[in-house]
């Protein structure tokens, strides 16, 4: 028999997190490894956990994740763009409890480009009189 499975894509930056759900315990698996050892920092796994938090799923689902491209910030985003759209194809419902919460909404935040004759995107060197 088939296991049910809800997919969704989520982007951040250049970080692309292609997320599936499955009925299970909660368990969050990126790259193959567990969540606490791709992503050490408490601060963005909560991050990932927000789309569950708003919903009331907590410990529904395994979330299995291929996750590539941008930092860990950038990627935990993803992830949790990614988790969001999955969610709403478990139920339609979610839809406003997490359009609320702002997790559909794909963050549209890029780095800004550098300028010729700057030293990064705004600074300039140093003024000298002499």
């Amino acid at each position: 028999m088939a296991q049910v499975q809800y997919a969704g894509t989520g982007r951040r930056k250049n970080a692309v997190a292609r997320v599936r759900l499955v009925p299970g315990t909660g368990k969050i698996i990126v790259n193959s490894k567990d969540v606490e050892e791709y992503i050490p920092s408490a601060a963005m796994r909560l991050v990932i956990n927000q789309p569950f938090a708003a919903t009331q799923t907590e410990g529904g689902y395994d979330t299995l994740v291929n996750v590539n491209g941008g930092g860990k910030s950038g990627q935990a985003g993803a992830i949790r763009h990614g988790i969001s759209r999955a969610l709403l194809e478990v139920d339609p419902d979610f839809r406003q409890s997490l359009k609320r919460a702002g997790l559909l909404t794909r963050d549209a935040r890029m780095v800004e480009r550098k300028k010729p004759g700057l030293k990064k995107a705004r600074k300039a060197s140093q003024f000298s009189k002499r």
